[in-house]
């Protein structure tokens, strides 16, 4: 009865402190990106708050799940601490009970955690990412192009057919690369002469041909032309924009294998989708190495004192592992490492650190 009482009890506990934890990181990263929406907004000719505060409502969820790992750490280290503090870590170590029993149900509760990121939090937050950047472009779509930002920025894909070549910018990308928003083109004849420039408020991709809405096409020698639609060949493939337009992060889990099939076919390397799925297949590991990690600098009794240096140390070990999984995804998008290194590599090492540290805590 106690055997089992006792592993649902530290689960239950570890389960309110990362949540709690959880809310408390997305309700400060939404105050952050509300804000930061009203100080980008002061030109946005159709922005409110209430549709501002959408935006930032749509957008959250994915923010929330880069930190998602930081808040499983500080969750862990909350709960371990608090435990430790009541003294109830010095209760169970007196009834028998070793740090394995008190960090098996965290780890399985981290576990489950991240599966259900991964399996529902992640397709939901992925739709509504989408969403968010429909009503951005709705608010920024009366704007032409030469108002938004540089043209050193935004996306950008180069195409060549038989009547020659074009280079296209976005500063903005919808549906995976199939809508554009503010575009610029710029056009050259088979000899790389140039030939004119395209500014449109938005371009969707259709069979064959881009289609231009609310154009204006500059030629040298000649005055802008202003056409409500303007067509521009193309041989360009919905998936050879993806790999130009698209960002891995709003396509959801479970059409990341279809994605990453498609560009397959269509002979593209698709980087970030191998790693992004990999990643996603990832993140339960890599949330139960944070509870290690989080174990192994949080199991020690208040009365031995070192808080300070605990909490400290794990909020660099985490820092450390975030640089490392930077590094590893820089990595793999320049195919300089494969995308099962890249996202597998910070999960052996979180975990192998959390386990050999408290191994030598636990039994010397």
């Amino acid at each position: 009865m106690i055997a089992g009482t006792l592993p649902r009890y530290f689960g239950f506990r570890f389960l309110k402190s990362v949540v709690g934890t959880f809310f408390g990181v997305v309700a400060l990263a939404a105050m952050i990106d509300y804000v930061e929406l009203l100080r980008r907004s002061s030109d946005w000719p159709n922005a409110t708050a209430l549709v501002l505060a959408e935006i930032s409502i749509f957008r959250v969820p994915q923010l929330s799940e880069r930190i998602m790992p930081f808040a499983v750490l500080v969750g862990a280290m909350s709960c371990y601490l608090t435990l430790s503090r009541r003294l109830e870590l010095v209760v169970a170590r007196a009834a028998g009970v070793s740090a394995w029993q008190f960090v098996a149900p965290s780890m399985v509760g981290a576990f489950l955690f991240g599966v259900v990121a991964t399996t529902l939090y992640n397709p939901v937050a992925a739709v509504l990412h989408e969403r968010s950047k429909r009503l951005e472009s709705e608010m920024m779509g009366e704007l032409p192009a030469s108002a938004s930002q540089g043209s050193a920025g935004g996306f950008w894909v180069r195409q060549r057919n038989t009547d020659g070549a074009a280079i296209i910018n976005a500063k903005s990308s919808r549906e995976q690369g199939s809508r554009l928003g503010n575009v610029s083109v710029f056009t050259f004849d088979n000899a790389g002469r140039f030939l004119e420039r395209i500014e449109a408020k938005s371009a969707t991709l259709d069979h064959g041909y881009w289609r231009f809405d609310d154009a204006r096409v500059y030629a040298t020698g000649n005055p802008p032309i202003a056409q409500d639609t303007y067509r521009l060949a193309t041989n360009l493939t919905l998936e050879q924009v993806r790999e130009s337009f698209a960002t891995p992060e709003t396509v959801p889990f479970w059409q990341l294998p279809s994605y990453i099939e498609l560009a397959d076919r269509a002979g593209l390397v698709a980087a970030g989708y191998r790693l992004q799925y990999q990643q996603l297949l990832a993140r339960p590991f890599l949330l139960t190495a944070m509870v290690l990690l989080a174990a192994s600098v949080s199991l020690r009794f208040f009365r031995f004192g070192g808080v300070q240096k605990m909490v400290l140390g794990g909020i660099s070990a985490g820092f450390l592992l975030f640089i490392l999984s930077k590094f590893t995804e820089d990595m793999s998008k320049s195919e300089l490492m494969s995308p099962v290194m890249a996202a597998w590599i910070p999960v052996m090492v979180g975990g192998l650190t959390g386990f050999v540290v408290l191994l030598h805590q636990e039994d010397g």
